[in-house]
């Protein structure tokens, strides 16, 4: 057989065993905070139109798109994002409904990354959107669960950065910028090299007024007090709109007591397309991406044909999984299976016995020993699989706690 076809292609791997085990308890735990906090879930295709995903709607460039075509000639797309394809489910079966809706999901999502990035191109998503409640409550319930979830997974030193686009997008258009200078400051902005902002606004001739401010952007960050450096920067309304709205957020995950792992970016500004507010990011340390993403999305519902403001976010658990590994931290995958071996001549009587304890709940593995194997080479199995309790069946049943 060819070698290559045992391999994966770049960006996509097999995860198994033991690793498997503890992705699965962590994405549990993630999703019991989201079920205790009244969420339901739902599942979406994995291929939808591509449409779906469009520069305004979508959350990666065409280009990183796994694209094919169906019988017909329509363009479908591997899903980049969940996000989208909640809202034009939401859209579609929740038209008319006026009250909020919220559904939580977890699924995998496919990005065509750069293979010099390193990143895989196939990774598995678990979040949740709360759609028609455009409330400084439902910014910070979205957030608090968030933190809560982070918390069961046992992560505990994190920080979730919280950014409101809106604050930047009030002054550019006070200084009557272009779009062209708009892009190109947003993306400045966002990787802090602020030798290119000030070249940058000198070619274009800002007003002093307005390179003050763009550089002020430096220091923006931290704590919740630099909110009121904000504020003292600008008395443009809707700039100011936008950071009582952060510290209103601020205040109602003090209730929460979630003070701690909060603090705030201004010039956290390169997000999806179709984010309208509020966005955040969580990082802890052992890796260097986002553990968690999200943001608030008044219009993209919209776009589908239900005019609902709506929040979301999303984790993701291949960096997760990352990040408790290079922490130490463990993951209690306790098994709690019960292996029954038996002879070829026990056999009626091992199925029974295995029959009656699977009918009380326990969970059972039905191994016949093989005269190849001594017994204590199925002792040594066990042990390797976690497995700690071990039932003999001969002309007696003999149990064994490993």
């Amino acid at each position: 057989m060819n070698s290559k076809l045992l391999h994966t292609p770049v960006g996509v791997r097999d995860i198994y065993g033991d690793e498997y085990k503890e992705k699965l308890v962590v994405m549990d735990k993630i999703h019991n905070v989201f079920v205790s906090y009244g969420y339901s879930d739902i599942q979406t295709p994995t291929f939808e139109f591509f449409d779906i995903f469009n520069k305004e709607r979508g959350s990666v460039p065409s280009k990183d798109m796994y694209k094919f075509f169906d019988r017909e000639g329509n363009t479908l797309v591997l899903r980049p994002d969940m996000t989208p394809s909640v809202a034009r489910a939401v859209a579609k079966y929740y038209a008319d409904e006026e009250m909020p809706v919220r559904f939580c999901y977890e699924g995998n999502a496919f990005i065509n990354n750069s293979e010099y990035q390193g990143k895989l191109k196939e990774f598995t998503q678990v979040g949740a959107e709360l759609i028609d409640d455009t409330t400084s409550d439902a910014d910070a319930e979205i957030i608090a669960m968030m933190i809560e979830a982070l918390l069961s997974a046992n992560l505990d030193e994190f920080q979730i950065e919280i950014g409101m686009p809106e604050f930047f997008k009030g002054l550019v258009s006070d200084a009557g910028f272009d779009d062209d200078v708009i892009e190109e400051l947003t993306e400045l902005l966002e990787c802090k090299k602020y030798f290119g902002v000030e070249d940058l606004l000198d070619r274009n001739n800002a007003p002093e007024k307005y390179k003050e401010i763009f550089m002020e952007f430096q220091s923006l960050f931290g704590s919740v007090e630099i909110l009121d450096k904000a504020l003292s920067l600008t008395e443009n309304k809707k700039c100011v709109q936008a950071v009582n709205r952060l510290k209103k957020i601020y205040k109602i995950l003090s209730f929460y007591g979630f003070e701690k792992y909060i603090s705030f970016d201004l010039s956290m500004l390169d997000m999806y397309k179709y984010y309208t507010g509020i966005v955040f990011k969580g990082y802890t340390y052992g890796t260097g991406d986002a553990i968690v993403t999200g943001g608030r999305y008044d219009n993209l519902l919209k776009q589908f044909g239900k005019d609902a403001g709506a929040i979301g976010m999303a984790f993701n658990i291949d960096q997760i999984m990352v990040a408790l590994d290079r922490q130490h931290k463990k993951i209690d995958t306790e098994n709690d299976m019960i292996m029954v071996l038996y002879k070829e001549t026990n056999r009626n009587k091992a199925i029974s016995y295995s029959d009656e304890l699977r009918k009380s709940g326990k969970k059972v593995l039905l191994m016949r020993k093989r005269s190849k194997h001594e017994t204590e080479e199925y002792f040594e199995y066990a042990k390797k699989n976690g497995i700690k309790h071990m039932v003999l069946v001969d002309k007696e049943i003999t149990d064994k706690e490993l």
